[in-house]
């Protein structure tokens, strides 16, 4: 008999206008690492919250056994006392504390109502060795890297003796060895007992460290899969998760190119703090009108701090160069000249950066151009509203209305509102700073095909990616950034995965 640690059986969850969850169920074997999948606003997050009491036992219907008894939690720690740890996209941790107190947070070591900061600082230096992290417990949390506060956050699961781990989009933010290595101590875990559940976009990773996977569409169970015994592959997956084949992750396209319409001459900036460091170093890029360009680099290559720094400024002391639109020198030092100079940027971070949470979608997608709605100073409430309700049809943006707030909408839905807010500025260059990150497959061929609209509106398209297949399916040329000198510009027929790579490890081009 198998044996089950977990088992959620019709799970139906509802919030105003919306079941975000039909009689859902899931199994999950005692000792397995089980993946769900399934497209943004498939059900995977808040299944996962049902389970661990952010959502509280009478707030859903169906029955949840875990650990051989039904249980009923009112709040996550109810649910952390039973075993259950839920690490989410976004860290929970605290920056201006230390490691140490952020992993005891709430769960402080003490004796005799006094915190014992010896025996603690001793557990956490443990706990971190554990997940193979080398870090003075004494140090505070904003000190060190996404990928080592994500193995803080383990640690600090671990310490409360759990037996099933969920985690919501782990390496979503992390680099290519940061990924491995979280991957790799999942494995580690799982030999010494441990259940984790991962919840991710990143369907090669999920193929190759999952035993299990089930797959969820629009709040409902499609089918569970056996890795070894049904044949899974990333096809297959896409498959079960969109409900069609996808014959081509990307959507085909003719492109039009004209006349440069944003040339970069010899960019230098230094580091905000320290202007003795650069970090884009005499770089030189164009991109021409109804041209899709691709900027590749790896993790520090200075990508973001690149298009940051044209962008107003935002980042960064620039110390020369020269930036011409439709072939006339501008001089951009705010957000605002830059927006009207006829650039937007869609930042790589949405919900710290790129929306105000607080907002309706109506909100969001107007802000960046209230000016167009504005009469004698005051805002057309109905123009505002026709506008807003236009980008929601054609972006095709998941809601009810455009007053749904965007905190309660999917990553991919957050990210249209974030390309809509730009569209609506009308700008005849838009930088994308990983406009698919965390968003699912069906999710992105959406936003591809949004692209490739603007770029047969005549608009010039900078899109930066960690993807380098991203970059090869959606780009007309690419050029490749190391150590913020720029090493080649290559058309898309030239270009390949390993010779990107080549280019994106060196400090010059041949």
């Amino acid at each position: 008999m198998v044996d089950m640690i977990l088992s959620m059986r019709n799970i139906t969850k509802e919030f105003p206008g919306v079941k975000a969850l039909s009689d859902v169920n899931l199994e999950v074997k005692r000792g397995e690492i089980h993946s769900i999948c399934g497209e943004n606003g498939a059900g995977k997050s808040t299944l996962m919250m049902v389970l661990s009491g952010v959502y509280p036992h009478g707030t859903y219907e169906g029955d949840i056994f875990f650990d051989d008894q039904e249980v009923k939690f009112k709040n996550i720690p109810e649910s952390e006392a039973a075993g259950i740890a839920i690490i989410h996209q976004e860290l929970a941790l605290i920056p201006e504390l230390t490691i140490t107190e952020n992993m005891f947070l709430g769960n402080e070591q003490a004796r005799g109502g006094v915190i014992d900061w010896h025996a603690a600082n001793a557990r956490a230096r443990a706990l971190l060795e554990h997940v193979g992290l080398d870090e003075n417990p004494d140090a505070q949390i904003k000190s060190i890297g996404i990928g080592k506060q994500q193995l803080v956050e383990i640690a600090k699961a671990l310490g409360k003796e759990v037996k099933l781990l969920i985690l919501d989009e782990p390496t979503a933010a992390l680099n290519d060895g940061d990924s491995r290595h979280l991957l790799g101590l999942l494995k580690e875990l799982k030999a010494k007992g441990i259940t984790s559940i991962m919840i991710s976009h990143k369907l090669n990773e999920i193929e190759a460290i999952s035993d299990s996977i089930t797959i969820l569409r629009d709040g409902k169970t499609i089918e569970t899969l056996d890795i070894k015994d049904d044949g899974v592959n990333e096809d297959r997956i896409i498959r079960s998760m969109v409900g069609r084949d996808l014959e081509h992750r990307f959507p085909e396209h003719t492109p039009h190119i004209g006349e440069v319409l944003m040339d970069v001459r010899n960019w230098t900036v230094a580091h905000p703090e320290d202007g003795e460091r650069m970090v884009v170093k005499n770089a030189s890029l164009s991109v021409r009108r109804g041209e899709i360009v691709g900027l590749a680099g790896l993790m520090g290559a200075g990508r973001t701090e690149f298009a940051r720094s044209v962008f107003g400024q935002t980042y960064g002391q620039k110390l020369s160069g020269q930036l011409f639109l439709h072939g006339k020198e501008v001089n951009i030092r705010t957000v605002q000249q830059a927006i009207n100079a006829g650039l937007a940027y869609v930042t790589e971070d949405r919900k710290s950066l790129g929306l105000n949470l607080l907002d309706t979608i109506r909100q969001s997608i107007t802000s960046a151009g209230l000016h167009k709605l504005q009469h004698f100073g005051v805002i057309n409430d109905n123009e505002e509203v026709v506008a807003a309700e236009k980008y929601r049809k054609s972006m095709r943006i998941k809601a009810p209305s455009i007053e749904e707030g965007v905190n309660k909408l999917s990553g991919g839905n957050q990210q249209k509102v974030v390309l809509g807010k730009w569209l609506f500025t009308d700008p005849d260059v838009l930088i994308l700073d990983e406009p698919t990150r965390g968003i699912d497959v069906g999710a992105k061929y959406e936003i591809y095909e949004l692209i490739n609209k603007m770029a047969d509106a005549g608009k010039g398209v900078l899109m930066i990616s960690s993807e380098l297949p991203e970059l090869l399916g959606i780009c007309d040329r690419i050029y490749t950034l190391s150590a913020g000198v720029i090493t080649a510009d290559l058309p898309k027929s030239e270009a390949d995965q390993e010779i990107l790579m080549r280019y994106m490890t060196q400090r010059k081009a041949d």
